[in-house]
């Protein structure tokens, strides 16, 4: 066994801390480079849904308050985020985003009722118009069809349209969107 002088000791230490300090670079570098975000979201369409952007009071035609929404982009703008209570039981979420190679919008709706839809449109005459399916407990294929028009005064109407087991389209939801 070899017993290192204090010159040699001393060298060690140098050639360990140095190699920490590189390491402990690339590791922050790795870092910030995994964490820059990408420019994947810039494209002109991901602000196509912008309109929707807010806190909400929703009512149904007749004026009722339906629930209240909350309705905000995050993942570096990527991704619209919805979060909707009735206050009375019923809640749901979904996030929203547009698929650039696909060039349509897609939304994924879930709800504590175990409910999953998913839905792909776009932008159609300044309305937002997204269809998607599921099946209905009894088994037959549901048609969903739910439609987002801004109007001139700052609200959004929310048209939810559904078929039956027979292929009849009728409206599931009709809210309007209101500022708090």
């Amino acid at each position: 066994m070899r017993i290192l002088s204090g010159f040699q000791r001393s060298l060690l230490r140098l050639v360990a801390s140095l190699g920490w300090c590189l390491v402990s670079a690339a590791a922050a570098n790795a870092g910030t480079v995994a964490a820059a975000p990408a420019a994947a979201c810039t494209h002109p369409a991901m602000r196509e849904f912008d309109f929707w952007l807010g806190e909400w009071d929703v009512h149904t035609p007749d004026g009722k308050l339906a629930g209240t929404n909350s309705i905000k982009r995050e993942y570096d703008g990527c991704v619209i985020h919805e979060k909707y209570t009735t206050g009375r039981g019923y809640s749901g979420e979904s996030l929203n985003i547009y698929d650039t190679p696909r060039q349509l919008w897609h939304q994924t709706w879930v709800d504590n009722s175990g409910t999953l839809l998913l839905l792909e449109g776009r932008l159609q005459a300044g309305k937002m118009v997204l269809e998607g399916q599921n099946l209905a407990a009894e088994g037959h294929r549901v048609l969903h069809r739910i439609t987002w028009t801004p109007n001139a005064n700052g609200s959004v109407r929310q048209l939810w349209e559904s078929t039956d087991a027979k292929g009849i389209w009728s409206v599931a939801f009709d809210g309007l969107y209101t500022k708090k």
